[in-house]
């Protein structure tokens, strides 16, 4: 049994696909649906992608869950969830949530938002008429 974070994050990762930014940029070109776990602060300071769906990761579980009753359509078990955090570590463990709950192939992006943007991959300006209120 884990005793560690780092156990306890390596245990996640063997359960999930971990893409990294260009992998994940052209899996949502083909389909995959992005989340966006990150802070409003944080959107709002770093900025955004263009099509990603925000949800707070207080909430995700529930947002995901095709079962519960705030469950956000667009988070369906049948499509592809990338979770995408600051740095890549919280993402691991959501999308290994996000595989209990029944999503086939979660995955996370490594790095996370940072390496995205350090990358030079687009990113766009905060609007806060983009996903789901927290």
């Amino acid at each position: 049994m884990p005793k560690t974070a780092e156990e306890l994050l390596a245990k996640a990762r063997r359960h999930i696909d971990r893409l990294t930014p260009r992998q994940a940029l052209e899996a949502m070109n083909a389909g995959a649906v992005l989340v966006d776990t990150r802070t409003e602060t944080d959107r709002r300071n770093e900025g955004t992608i263009a099509g990603a769906v925000a949800v707070a990761d207080s909430v995700l579980e529930w947002r995901a869950d095709p079962a519960d009753d705030a469950a956000d359509p667009r988070l369906t078990t049948g499509a592809r969830l990338i979770v995408m955090c600051n740095d890549g570590y919280s993402s691991s463990f959501k999308a290994d949530h996000l595989r209990k709950l029944g999503h086939q192939h979660p995955a996370d992006v490594i790095g996370g938002y940072r390496a995205w943007k350090r990358l030079g991959l687009p990113v766009d300006e905060f609007r806060s008429d983009r996903g789901i209120p927290h």
